[in-house]
């Protein structure tokens, strides 16, 4: 089953090759979610201060019946913290917050603020002072793996060309319809493990005729044929719900798309429209309103 399947990190971490999106769970909801999902055999679980459930995560993690150790967990960096000193500050607060000694995986949201994303500043300045923040508390060993999210190719060279640890990972949109194919291929040649959130595209991948024939060959639902395309790419899938049922089905994707459709699903046509998701800078690629 995917659920026993792992990727390794640079540093030999291994974390599980599925995860759990929690954006959008309430942090009341947040823990049940956690309990359901570890109770189904997930393993990772992943969050971030701008989700605002941070707590509830962690009450999920600290009661869901098995080892801490066992459960690997990744919040995000808020994408305006770009000094040293709100990094620390802001580490601390969530290792608080999740009630937790360590965390498995922490990333920088965005390169970008969220109201000036897409813009020409690209903060390289302070992503630098953010992740020195991230490196200590690697060290420290409050953090066991340090990454990134939505960062492109010329945010992670700049990074890498000014830090003793690399970025482990990048969290970025990828989906059927949305494969950002030179960033995935940019940062796999560095060892940096991509994982793809939305990989049923915000819901929208469920309106696509192609894709649900593509799927109906298969005898599979549309996020099984999502969730699957991102794991034959080699990326790691972050599917977020809360519904129980919808947790097990995206788990279930032990079969395997063939060559020739995995071609033709590369070059489905683009979705540009996220519907109620336009609002939100990574599926406008413009800066958020507020």
């Amino acid at each position: 089953m995917i659920l026993d399947e792992s990727y390794t990190l640079p540093n030999n971490l291994s974390i599980p090759k599925l995860g759990l999106g929690t954006w959008f769970i309430p942090e009341e909801s947040a823990a049940e979610a956690v309990r359901e999902a570890v109770s189904l055999g997930y393993r990772h679980i992943d969050t971030a201060q701008a989700y605002g459930n941070e707590a509830g995560v962690g009450e999920g993690i600290r009661s869901c019946g098995i080892e801490r150790k066992e459960v690997f967990v990744t919040t995000k960096l808020d994408a305006g913290i770009k000094s040293y000193e709100e990094a620390v500050t802001s580490i601390n607060q969530s290792l608080e917050k999740m009630g937790l000694d360590y965390i498995d995986l922490m990333i920088i949201h965005s390169p970008q603020p969220w109201t000036e994303f897409g813009e020409k500043d690209r903060y390289y300045s302070g992503n630098q002072q953010a992740w020195r923040a991230l490196e200590d508390a690697y060290k420290a060993g409050k953090l066991k793996a340090i990454g990134v999210s939505n960062f492109q190719e010329q945010d992670i060279d700049t990074l890498v060309e000014n830090c003793t640890v690399k970025p482990m990972v990048n969290q970025i949109l990828a989906h059927i319809g949305n494969t950002p194919h030179a960033l995935i291929k940019h940062n796999q040649s560095q060892g940096i493990v991509v994982e793809a959130y939305s990989p049923i595209g915000h819901g929208q991948l469920l309106k696509n005729a192609e894709v649900a024939a593509v799927a109906e060959k298969y005898g599979v639902s549309i996020p099984q044929l999502g969730i699957r395309y991102t794991l034959q790419l080699g990326l790691l899938p972050i599917p977020k719900t809360a519904n129980p049922s919808h947790m097990k089905s995206n788990a279930d994707v032990d079969f395997v798309i063939s060559d020739e459709d995995m071609e033709h699903l590369k070059n489905i046509e683009p979705i540009t429209d996220y519907g109620d998701a336009n609002v939100f800078p990574v599926y406008s690629g413009g800066k958020l309103e507020i």
